[in-house]
């Protein structure tokens, strides 16, 4: 669906989720999505995950953008808004910004496996949403990365002011 703001033509996908920053500001569900922006900043800063640091010489940070994502209730309402902060990593060369890349997966098979010893032993399976998981992985490279959009740190916005990511 496409509505009118008044900078122009937003972009929502199907069930109404932004895809920017501007049009996160220029939808109905404007505070919700400034609210779960701020969450996800929140905790990036109670993890420490930057610093914001000077850029160094030759260096050119990667970009960043948000993304949103509407989880709706049993009664198809929309119950939590999500914004996650990510990095443009497809700007990145191997072997000069990082070496390796990890994207755990669970395996349907096992998946299977757990779920049949549990309805055997009659055990209750919870479901949880770990948001930070990933933030625990430390980094042999340094990355830098722009300050997000909306989240710029005044006292640090000069040209060269980034994010360090450790």
């Amino acid at each position: 669906m496409i509505e009118g703001s008044g900078e122009g033509l937003v972009l929502f996908l199907e069930n109404n989720e932004p895809v920017s920053y501007k049009a996160a500001l220029a939808c109905p569900n404007s505070k919700q999505w400034l609210g779960a922006m701020q969450s996800e900043m929140d905790s990036m800063s109670e993890n420490q995950v930057w610093d914001l640091v000077d850029l160094p010489e030759k260096v050119r940070p990667l970009q960043c953008k948000w993304i949103f994502k509407i989880k709706n209730g049993l009664d198809g309402r929309p119950e939590v808004f999500k914004a996650r902060l990510v990095a443009k990593g497809f700007t990145q060369v191997h072997g000069l910004h990082y070496d390796e890349t990890f994207a755990p997966v669970a395996m349907l098979r096992s998946i299977r496996v757990i779920l049949a010893i549990a309805a055997f032993h009659d055990y209750e399976i919870w479901q949880m949403d770990v948001k930070t998981a990933f933030l625990n992985e430390i980094l042999e490279e340094e990355v830098y990365m722009v300050q997000p959009e909306g989240f710029v740190d005044p006292k640090h916005r000069g040209v060269g002011t980034i994010v360090s990511i450790m």
